[in-house]
């Protein structure tokens, strides 16, 4: 059933639409889409239907038939359905089903509002506990470094800096220096 279903009630209907919306032929154009509306509500109704009546004797098959019915051009199936029930039934309840959509709509976009904070506080709390927790970590590890290790890290690996070495930056001056001491013990000029 599902492969016919899918041939016949779907690509074979979806190519005819798009003829209709290429020639831009408002007659048929209607046709398919009273047959999409008439589709979509069998396809709804089947959901439900399929779980109490697969028993029933030919049931697959008789839905194959109402498909059929449905796109026959000589029973005009979906155009009748759609003109003798659809039409009326849709058009009585109308304000009805726009205000419960709005509703819908509403009341979605405030669930998303605020499922959409707690995710963002939920993430925030994440992110700072991730934070304090790694950046003790990141501390460890920066102080488990020595001088030489570091002096490698910038590239400098031919140079030795003695562990003596403190290392002060300033706002003015962008250079390392030595501390006075050091650089009399060495005999070194101040610069690494």
């Amino acid at each position: 059933f599902f492969f016919s279903r899918l041939i016949f009630g779907t690509l074979y209907p979806a190519y005819y639409s798009y003829k209709a919306v290429k020639s831009k032929d408002i007659k048929e154009y209607v046709k398919w889409m009273m047959y999409w509306i008439i589709f979509a509500l069998f396809t709804t109704a089947e959901t439900f239907t399929d779980i109490f009546l697969c028993w029933f004797p030919f049931y697959y098959e008789l839905k194959i038939a109402f498909v059929a019915w449905l796109l026959s051009p000589y029973t005009k199936g979906s155009s009748l359905l759609y003109r003798k029930f659809v039409h009326p039934t849709l058009s009585s309840k109308e304000k009805e089903i726009d205000d419960c959509l709005i509703q819908a709509k509403d009341r979605s976009y405030d669930a998303l509002v605020h499922f959409g904070k707690r995710g963002l506080n939920v993430a925030a709390t994440a992110a700072v506990m991730a934070a304090s927790k790694g950046q003790g970590a990141l501390s460890e590890r920066l102080r488990s470094f020595s001088m030489q290790d570091l002096s490698t890290i910038r590239g400098d690996s031919s140079s030795t800096v003695p562990p003596s070495v403190t290392v002060r930056t300033s706002s003015k001056q962008s250079q390392p220096k030595t501390s006075r001491s050091a650089s009399e013990g060495t005999g070194s000029s101040g610069k690494w």
